[in-house]
C-alpha cells in the first residue's frame, strides 16, 4: 500500500502542478455533459490523460476506472478510480475547493486514496488499516457532535428537477443543524470531515470516483461513510460522519426521502 500511496501522490501532485500552469489559458474551453450546467473543460481531460499515462508506465497490467475516459481494462486486480478534476465548474470559475483525486482498489476494495486540493496546497492521503493524513498530521473527524451542533456540507445536482428535490430536503434539514456548507466538490467536503471543518456531509448522486479516495480519507479519520437503510455508499446516496451524528443525521434524512428526483 506504501507503493500504491507514493505512486498515486507523485501522479496526483504532477497533475495538479499541469492544472494550476495551465488554467489561465484554457479554461474557456467549456463543453456539458449530463445537462447544460455539467461542464468538462479541455483540462479534465488533459488531466487524466496524464494520470492514465503514468499509471500505465508504472503498472502497465492494471486496470483504471476514469470519469472522462472511462473503464480500460487490464490483467491484474488492481484497479486505479481517477477523478481528474473533482469541483470543475469551481475550477472554471476560479474558487478553491477542487481536487485531483486517485484511488487503489484491490479486489474491489480501497486501498489507498490522495486527494490533492491543488488551490489549497494540501494533500490528503490514506492507506486502509494506516490511517488519513494531511502532510505529517494524522487526522481525526470530530466526534460527540449532537446533530443540533453539526455544520453539515452536501451538495447538488446538474438535473432541475433533482435541485428541486434536494433544496426541499435541505430545507428540512436546515433549521436542525447547526448550519450548511455547499462547497462544490464530494472530494473536498469527505477531506474537510476528516480534518474536522465540518461534521457531516450527504448527498445525492456522486460517483465512484468522486469518493472512492476521499471515502477512505474520511474513513481512517475515523468517520463512517454509506447510504440509507444501512446499504453502502453509492450514486443513490452518500452519507458521512462520526458514528454517533451518522445514525442522527441518518434519521432526519431517511423520512424526507432524499433519494427522489422529484
Amino acid at each position: 500500500m506504501t507503493d500504491f500511496l507514493r505512486l498515486a501522490e507523485d501522479i496526483a501532485r504532477e497533475a495538479g502542478e499541469m492544472l494550476l500552469a495551465k488554467r489561465p489559458t484554457m479554461s474557456e474551453e467549456v463543453e456539458t455533459k449530463s445537462s447544460p450546467t455539467d461542464v468538462v473543460t479541455a483540462l479534465d481531460k488533459a488531466s487524466e490523460e496524464l494520470i492514465r499515462e503514468r499509471i500505465l508506465a508504472a503498472r502497465p497490467g492494471d486496470r483504471i476506472l476514469g470519469e472522462e475516459g472511462g473503464e480500460e481494462p487490464g490483467a491484474s486486480d488492481v484497479r486505479w478510480i481517477v477523478d481528474p478534476i473533482d469541483g470543475t465548474v469551481n475550477f472554471l470559475y476560479g474558487l478553491p475547493d477542487w481536487a485531483v483525486s486517485i484511488a487503489v482498489e484491490v479486489g474491489g476494495r480501497v486501498v489507498a486514496g490522495v486527494v490533492n486540493v491543488v488551490p489549497r496546497g494540501e494533500v490528503f492521503t490514506a492507506a486502509l488499516g494506516e490511517g488519513a493524513h494531511l502532510g505529517g498530521e494524522r487526522l481525526r473527524c470530530n466526534t460527540g457532535v449532537p446533530l443540533a451542533q453539526a455544520l453539515v456540507a452536501t451538495g447538488f445536482g446538474y438535473a432541475k428537477d433533482r435541485r428541486a428535490a434536494q433544496g426541499r430536503v435541505v430545507a428540512e434539514v436546515l433549521p436542525r443543524v447547526r448550519d450548511i456548507r455547499r462547497g462544490g466538490s464530494c472530494a473536498v467536503d469527505l477531506c474537510s470531515l476528516a480534518a474536522g471543518r465540518v461534521d457531516a456531509y450527504y448527498e445525492r448522486g456522486v460517483n465512484h470516483w468522486d469518493f472512492a479516495a476521499a471515502g477512505l480519507v474520511a474513513t481512517e479519520s475515523g468517520a463512517r461513510l454509506g447510504g440509507l437503510h444501512g446499504r453502502p455508499v453509492s450514486p443513490e446516496f452518500a452519507l458521512c460522519a462520526a458514528p454517533g451524528l451518522f445514525d442522527e443525521l441518518h434519521d432526519l434524512l431517511a423520512p424526507l426521502d432524499p433519494e427522489r428526483d422529484a
